[in-house]
């Protein structure tokens, strides 16, 4: 009798707990879809989750383990490569688009997406930033900050500074024994960003401003949970403390331009954006300055910082790569006029096996594996309904690790890209369309100076080879790479 009793509760337990999962899993589709009407059976196949959590928790799980592609893959598994699915993430109803041709058709299509980075994103980085602002502000912000970055004449100009740092912290790295070599490289490439920006070497200042950009970083696509210990929370005060430093060097330009004081007779970034003005005479406001200062120096380090690393690890780890593009610069040198000192820029653009290699690095690493669209109108993709309102996820990661498009697309492999012209889509390391991150050329020209240097001069000895890595902001070794830098 007694056992009769218990099997009749525990049938009855589960039975409860069945139900209460099948109603869990329908609540986001009543919230989301039911509104939709007939549109919601033109939907992509997939799933939303569980309410407020929704995919979050299996995204983390994978990313949190040795295989990220394990979220994605589950995907492939339950619902065929149809290359568009629905689910829920960071918030809000979402579609996930994974092949090259379904990436390229929303980054392209301004008329029907606009930004739509996560709560946690637009906050940390700005309302006013190239992260939030519409097609037409991006435009227009775009055109004024482009040149000063991307432009050959800026480039040129950039040369001899960039050298200096690498030949000058390469030197000192290589005395100092052990060290973060991550670390160590973020800390460079935020000096070249700052210098660029706003012509400032006081290295307690930069070392100051690069800490907070560390935490602002790993807030930015964290959970908007602004609670303390959350990462969003300490990002949030690092933006407080970056938007109070930015705000008095502001105030500082404008006091001395009010007063007639003489500025140095070269204008940074922060100057062309005091000064610039639209056709209709407006200036940009400090909001706007302050948050396009916020992006930049974000972007403009981390991912060159990154890249770096693992260009330089995984060549350290293929031989024959590294002798062939140490070969190259050998001949770059040898063939340099009498009196020549340093690089130009016509012999970075020489480096042709070295652009495969910081190319094929980028496929390989894909620094961020996913941007942020939303539906301005309801758009119809492969003859599925995307909806107004709802976010897309354009992943970057399966169309740089297709299989069918890069054979063993996790090996390290430069010479894939020999007279190789990506078709589009295939390759997004700087995103596409009107939104192509506008410091792509200034982000290559320093990892080739950095690999120029270091082949010819240097090379890589790491404490922890095998050391785990992390996926979550970025990739990267669980030491930061700890290394020694070793002269040669």
């Amino acid at each position: 009798m007694e056992l009769n009793l218990i099997s009749w509760v525990t049938v009855l337990i589960l039975g409860l707990i069945w139900v209460v999962n099948l109603v869990l899993k329908r609540v986001n589709i009543w919230l989301y879809e039911s509104k939709l009407g007939v549109k919601r059976h033109n939907l992509p196949p997939g799933d939303l989750g569980l309410p407020l959590i929704g995919n979050m928790w299996s995204f983390l799980r994978a990313f949190k383990s040795d295989n990220p592609d394990s979220f994605i893959n589950s995907f492939f598994i339950r619902f065929g490569k149809t290359g568009i699915y629905k689910a829920f993430m960071f918030g809000s109803p979402s579609i996930i688009v994974t092949t090259a041709e379904t990436c390229r058709k929303v980054l392209n299509d301004d008329e029907h997406f606009k930004p739509g980075w996560p709560l946690s994103t637009a906050e940390l980085i700005g309302r006013k930033s190239f992260v939030s602002i519409s097609y037409e502000d991006h435009k227009r912000l775009r055109k004024i900050t482009s040149a000063p970055i991307n432009g050959h004449e800026a480039l040129t100009k950039y040369i001899e500074y960039i050298e200096d740092i690498v030949i000058t912290d390469l030197d000192k790295w290589s005395r100092m024994g052990e060290i973060e070599f991550l670390t160590h490289l973020r800390k460079l490439t935020f000096r070249i960003i700052m210098y660029i920006f706003l012509s400032s070497e006081s290295e307690p200042v930069m070392e100051a401003l690069e800490r907070e950009y560390t935490k602002l970083n790993y807030g930015v696509r964290s959970m908007a949970i602004n609670i303390p210990g959350f990462a969003y929370h300490k990002a949030r005060k690092a933006r407080k403390r970056l938007v109070a430093v930015f705000q008095s060097i502001i105030d500082e330009r404008r006091a001395l331009k009010r007063d007639g004081v003489a500025i140095r007779a070269k204008k940074d970034m922060m100057d062309a954006l005091l000064e610039v003005e639209d056709e209709n005479r407006r200036k940009l406001t400090d909001e706007e300055i302050i948050d396009l200062l916020v992006m930049y120096l974000n972007a403009g380090h981390e991912s060159s910082g990154h890249t770096l690393m693992w260009a330089t690890v995984l060549l350290q780890q293929n031989p024959e790569f590294m002798q062939k593009a140490k070969a190259e610069q050998e001949e770059i040198v040898k063939r340099r006029p009498a009196g020549q000192k340093g690089l130009t820029l016509k012999e970075t653009r020489q480096m042709t096996y070295l652009s495969q290699v910081v190319d094929e690095t980028l496929r390989w690493l894909t620094f961020s594996f996913v941007v942020f669209r939303e539906a301005i109108s309801d758009v119809k993709i492969n003859g599925y309904t995307i909806p107004q309102g709802w976010k897309v996820l354009v992943w970057f990661r399966t169309c740089h690790l297709d299989p069918e498009i890069w054979p063993e697309p996790m090996k390290f492999n430069p010479s894939r890209w020999n007279d190789l012209v990506p078709r589009a889509g295939t390759f997004l390391p700087f995103g596409a369309g009107s939104r192509l991150c506008p410091g792509n050329d200034l982000a290559k020209l320093e990892i080739l100076i950095f690999l120029h240097y270091f082949l010819l001069n240097y090379r890589l000895e790491r404490v922890n080879p095998d050391c785990a890595v992390q996926y979550l902001p970025h990739r990267r070794p669980k030491d930061n790479c700890l290394a020694k830098v070793i002269k040669i």
